[in-house]
């Protein structure tokens, strides 16, 4: 049995499998494939209830951490911008060098849920935020962006790659995954 407070909105689409997300305290989001019943949905919820409860109160702790920090100015978002715009391409023309490989333009933004992101063409997208994260975890987002030039997707041998120029890049990438969501936070400020 589902707790009654918890809202949940359910999107179908041409997907082969259920997931589930926390968005927020108390909202649960399931992507679910056309056809499935409401029965299956309830029961794979059910099923991650004990992980559901755990994100909710990492999200609970991110907030806390929000308030003590407090959020993000413009003011602040653009020295943060400028700061980026300093340091990020130099690192990434060291280990471009490194890597052997070319890239295009460089753009950094303030961006709401990536870290970085390679197109087609090369060119690199690096989130302002990255200044705020230990200066081993923002190589780790460049060289992970820069072996997309080699490795267009998340392979096996993407992650070797990785691995091949930043052999502990798994504690940058925890790092990240766990401390990243409070540094998104500041930038978003009170959502609705």
């Amino acid at each position: 049995m589902l707790p009654e407070e918890w809202n949940v909105s359910v999107v179908r689409s041409r997907r082969k499998s259920i997931s589930v997300s926390v968005q927020r305290e108390n909202c649960v989001s399931v992507k679910a494939p056309y056809g499935v019943p409401d029965r299956e949905i309830r029961q794979v919820l059910d099923e991650k209830k004990g992980w559901i409860f755990k994100q909710m109160e990492r999200l609970a702790r991110i907030e806390e951490e929000c308030a003590r920090s407090g959020y993000l100015t413009a003011e602040e978002l653009q020295r943060l911008a400028d700061r980026a715009l300093e340091v990020l391409p130099a690192r990434v023309q060291w280990y471009a060098g490194r890597l052997g490989v070319s890239y295009g333009r460089i753009t950094i933004r303030n961006q709401k849920t990536c870290w970085g992101s390679c197109s087609a063409k090369g060119n690199l997208n690096f989130n302002c935020l990255l200044m705020l994260a230990p200066p081993e975890v923002a190589d780790y987002v460049v060289v992970h962006e820069l072996c997309h030039r080699l490795e267009m997707n998340h392979s096996r041998r993407f992650w070797e790659l990785v691995e091949g120029e930043m052999p502990d890049y798994r504690e940058r990438r925890r790092w990240l995954k766990e401390n990243g969501p409070a540094l998104m936070e500041r930038m978003l400020g009170n959502r609705s």
